[in-house]
């Protein structure tokens, strides 16, 4: 059904017997470490690596409560080679408007 994320894992991490919670924890990781990685391009321009790396490092739990392991896998690859991690940067933007799609789609599911 998902490209990227899980539905699994997402139950597995918050429990699917409180759904108004669950509601809650998907909207604070699209309000939060989503937006904070969409906008890593400002960071590489500036070659802000230091908080390229934070964000990153932040985020990389939060990709594995969504099942989205691939991404996760990205932010490790742009965390262990900085400098050189821009293309991957590219990746892994086209990876977050897919999770961005497909977290309100699995939003909109939830009773």
């Amino acid at each position: 059904m998902y490209q990227i994320i899980s539905e699994q894992s997402i139950y597995q991490y918050f429990g699917d017997d409180d759904p108004d919670m669950t509601k809650e924890m998907i909207q604070i990781i699209l309000d939060t470490n989503i937006k904070d990685l969409k906008e890593l391009n400002e960071f590489y321009k500036t070659k802000d690596f230091d908080t390229i790396k934070r964000r990153c490092h932040k985020a990389k739990p939060t990709m594995s409560y969504i099942g989205a392991l691939k991404t996760r896998k990205l932010l490790e690859e742009i965390d262990a080679n900085l400098k050189d991690s821009f293309e991957i940067n590219y990746t892994l933007q086209k990876h977050l408007d897919v999770i961005i799609e497909e977290l309100n789609e699995f939003l909109e599911t939830i009773n």
